[in-house]
C-alpha cells in the first residue's frame, strides 16, 4: 500500500509540526506589526498610547469621548489621561468640548488626515491580501485570529516569578 504524500518529499509532517509553523508565521506577523507601530509612532512623533487614544476615539460616535472613557481604554490614571490629551491637543490631533456640562475630547480632522496619510498605505496592502483569500480562508483566518485573541485574553497573570 503506497503512503500519499502531501506535505513532505518522504514523510509527512505531524499535527505538531504544522501548529509550530502557525503559531511561528503568527509570531513573525505580530514582530512586523510592532516594527510598523514603532516607524508610526516616529513618523507622527506621538508615542503608543497617543495613537491608542486616537484609534480609540476614530470608533466612537463623533471621533468623540469623556477622558474617562480614555482612561479606563488605556488603563492608565486620570492625571495621565490629561498630560495625554494635553500633548494630542498641542498637536492639533484632539480639542476638548463640554457637552451637557461634562468634558469631551474630539479627535480633529487634522488627525483623521494625518493617520490616513501615515497608515493608508499599510492598510491598502492588508486590505488587498484580504480580500486576495477565497471565503472559506477568510472564515477559517477569522474564526483562527478570534480563538487566538481569546486564549490570550483568558491568561491570568503568574502568582509569583518564572522559573
Amino acid at each position: 500500500m503506497a503512503k500519499v504524500l502531501v506535505d513532505g518529499y518522504w514523510y509527512e509532517r505531524s499535527e505538531g509540526e504544522r501548529a509550530r509553523e502557525v503559531l511561528e508565521a503568527l509570531r513573525v506577523y505580530r514582530a512586523a506589526e510592532r516594527a510598523m507601530r514603532r516607524r508610526t509612532q516616529d513618523e507622527m512623533s506621538m508615542g503608543e498610547n497617543e495613537l491608542l487614544a486616537l484609534r480609540f476615539l476614530f470608533r466612537q460616535p463623533q471621533h468623540s469621548a469623556r477622558p474617562a472613557a480614555l482612561t479606563a481604554y488605556l488603563g492608565i490614571s486620570a492625571a495621565a489621561t490629561s498630560v495625554l490629551v494635553d500633548r494630542l491637543e498641542r498637536s492639533g490631533h484632539v480639542h476638548r468640548d463640554t457637552e451637557a456640562g461634562a468634558s469631551v475630547v474630539r479627535a480633529t480632522e487634522h488627525a483623521d488626515d494625518d493617520v490616513r496619510h501615515t497608515l493608508g498605505r499599510m492598510h491598502e496592502l492588508m486590505y488587498a491580501v484580504a480580500t486576495g483569500m477565497d471565503a472559506q480562508a477568510q472564515a477559517n483566518v477569522t474564526e483562527f485570529l478570534r480563538a487566538m485573541a481569546d486564549a490570550v485574553d483568558g491568561v491570568e497573570p503568574a502568582d509569583g516569578p518564572a522559573h
